[in-house]
């Protein structure tokens, strides 16, 4: 079973428009609601592909209400901890016109003491039983700085995924995550290495397994001691990326789960699922399409000396 953790859930609000104009009025159709957090979408994928998942989330508030209700409606199975602050937005506008996506995400607010407490001992009820487990997201501010050491710790004996941003991704590599799974953004904050392979270098040194690196329509990068494969798209897909990044992290546990540790194969299957979401309206969608995605990719070892692209990466997360 995947057991997924999101510390930071959203109420996930999506909104398609013609076209997007800055300080102009627009009008568009009942918008989506949807429960969200990248663990979530996480679960969502990959229960949608018919492997066993468990989401474990806070939920507080009338935006809390709607998340429990939706996420219910979902089929995906989940555990929620209580919390007295509201759950936080995230609000996403899809522009039609330029295949684009705006996004706002509330940053949250933080529980106390106690409700943490019961949300970690949660987490290890849960990963007892997990084949792999999987830390998605940010954390509130305000979040004790212990608080991913011990989700990771609590994973112990099996792979731990862990897709975050800023410094906690530091702390996510020194606690030993099996697999990190940056951005260019993310691991130049995180770093201060403008070089993303001499980033993702940098999180092995600390302590991480493999590093899956996303550079949106550039395709993905397995970065580990020794070996550093990109697989990419022959063109780049238009569409929201808004759960590529969940979508790669979904397949990368899927495979794990099965026993799959083959940094290519996570890679392959990472770079397929990332590109059939960004194919979908929703995050926590992939489409069909993605045997044929895969099938296309081009996969090859990068040498030492070959720079990354450096084209957007925007598309794909």
């Amino acid at each position: 079973m995947i057991v997924t953790v999101t510390a930071n859930p959203a109420l996930d609000l999506t909104w398609e428009i013609d076209r997007i104009e800055i300080g102009g009025t627009h009008r568009a159709d009942t918008g989506a609601v949807r429960a969200g957090g990248k663990g979530l979408n996480v679960a969502r994928v990959a229960h949608a592909q018919g492997f066993p998942v468990r989401a474990v989330t806070t939920c507080g508030g009338a935006t809390g209400v709607e998340m429990r209700d939706e996420l219910a409606d979902s089929g995906v199975p989940h555990v929620l901890v209580p919390v007295s602050a509201p759950t936080r937005r995230s609000v996403a506008w899809v522009d039609r016109a330029l295949g684009d996506t705006t996004i706002v995400n509330e940053r949250g607010v933080n529980p106390s003491a106690e409700e943490w407490a019961a949300f970690s001992a949660l987490v290890r009820e849960e990963a007892a039983a997990a084949s792999v487990l999987v830390i998605s997201g940010s954390v509130p501010p305000g979040a004790p700085d212990d608080l991913l050491p011990d989700l990771i710790a609590a994973g112990a004996g099996r792979p731990v995924i862990v897709d975050t941003s800023g410094p906690v991704l530091l702390t996510a590599a020194d606690a030993g995550a099996s697999v990190l799974k940056p951005n260019r953004a993310e691991l130049l904050e995180a770093t201060g290495l403008s070089d993303p392979i001499a980033g993702a270098r940098e999180l092995l040194r600390r302590g991480a397994g493999l590093v899956l690196l996303s550079l949106g329509v550039d395709g993905m990068y397995a970065v580990t001691i020794d070996r550093v494969l990109r697989a990419r798209l022959p063109e780049p897909l238009a569409g929201n990326p808004t759960g590529a990044g969940d979508a790669a992290v979904a397949a990368a546990a899927t495979l794990m789960a099965e026993g799959n540790t083959d940094p290519e194969a996570i890679l392959r299957r990472a770079t397929a699922w990332s590109a059939a979401a960004v194919l979908m309206p929703l995050a926590g969608e992939i489409s069909p399409q993605h045997p044929q995605l895969e099938a296309a990719l081009i996969v090859d070892t990068i040498t030492q000396d070959e720079p990354p692209m450096n084209s957007s990466e925007k598309a794909a997360e």
